[in-house]
């Protein structure tokens, strides 16, 4: 059965910082992207970040250069690396992988990210 477990949300002040990390468990198959969905209360599920196996990443346009995603592929583990935080950037960040086939399509629980003014 397949895991994935995220930390590092929470309560942050504008233009501060905070890090996520979402740890991948019980794949049968090989993870080709990791990545990170926001979810605002009057927004649907939208991409922040992606990375592939390979290191390609990909961003929102209003992330770049704010956010930076990582990954391990030995430890099946992703970071984002979130810096100069922003009221808008507050929302439930999902975890989510993904292996070759459609199927293989997980998602993790959420955490919460809240950005004060």
């Amino acid at each position: 059965q397949v895991q994935l477990v995220e930390s590092g949300g929470g309560l942050v002040q504008a233009w501060g910082s905070l890090r996520l990390s979402c740890a991948a468990s019980g794949t049968m198959f090989t993870i080709i992207h990791m990545g990170w969905y926001r979810q605002g209360t009057e927004t649907q599920r939208a991409l922040v970040a992606t990375i592939s196996a390979g290191g390609v990443t990909d961003y929102a346009d209003s992330v770049k250069g704010r956010f930076t995603i990582s990954r391990d592929n030995a430890k099946n583990t992703a970071w984002l690396q979130m810096n100069d935080l922003k009221t808008e950037d507050t929302g439930v960040y999902y975890c989510n992988v993904k292996g070759r086939s459609a199927i293989d399509n997980y998602w993790g629980q959420g955490t919460q990210v809240t950005v004060s003014s």
